[in-house]
């Protein structure tokens, strides 16, 4: 028996569809569910930059000049450390004299290091613009390593660091830097 055929006497009625189960009433059963919002930026595309992940790259422009000034004042400490050697009288001061044991070399390796993590967080600001993912988690590695070197080897002046390190990495690794450095660009 098929319930094709429209003279079946136990087909459905004329008119009528098949349906098996309980009759479905109005009013009755599961209420459809809220239509399902987006997260920020994953709707339309982004254009303006979230307000965290711009001061973020503000915080790495900072981090920048004072990367510029803790290398030119590694370079004068290594100039003048180089000059006071032969100074006689300084022979007897033991402060300098344990300046003077790190040695000319160390303190202009130190100068290249600053100068060198300063153009790494330069070119990490300039690239929040028009970088994808890998900016993104270079950024936040970046943020950790500063927090890191900003507490050990330089406590006292590294504290600004790792305050402005570890706001970057917050910042970056928030929702909000994941949807501007994931957006779509067309």
């Amino acid at each position: 028996m098929s319930f094709g055929d429209p003279n079946n006497p136990y087909g459905p009625p004329q008119g009528q569809q098949q349906s098996y189960g309980y009759p479905q009433q109005p009013g009755y059963g599961y209420p459809a569910a809220p239509a399902v919002q987006q997260p920020y930026g994953m709707g339309a595309p982004m254009t303006a930059m979230p307000g965290n992940v711009s001061g973020a790259r503000v915080m790495l422009w900072v981090i920048v000049g004072l990367q510029v000034i803790g290398a030119a004042l590694f370079a004068f400490y290594a100039v003048a450390v180089n000059r006071a050697k032969n100074d006689s009288t300084l022979q007897d001061n033991a402060s300098f004299q344990r300046l003077a044991d790190y040695g000319t070399g160390v303190l202009v390796a130190l100068a290249v290091f600053a100068l060198a993590w300063g153009v790494f967080a330069a070119v990490l600001a300039a690239k929040f613009n028009t970088g994808g993912n890998g900016i993104r988690i270079t950024t936040l590695v970046f943020g950790i390593i500063t927090a890191v070197l900003g507490l050990y080897p330089f406590i006292i002046v590294g504290l600004v660091h790792t305050v402005l390190s570890i706001l970057i990495a917050c910042f970056v690794g928030g929702a909000n830097g994941k949807a501007w450095f994931n957006r779509p660009r067309y």
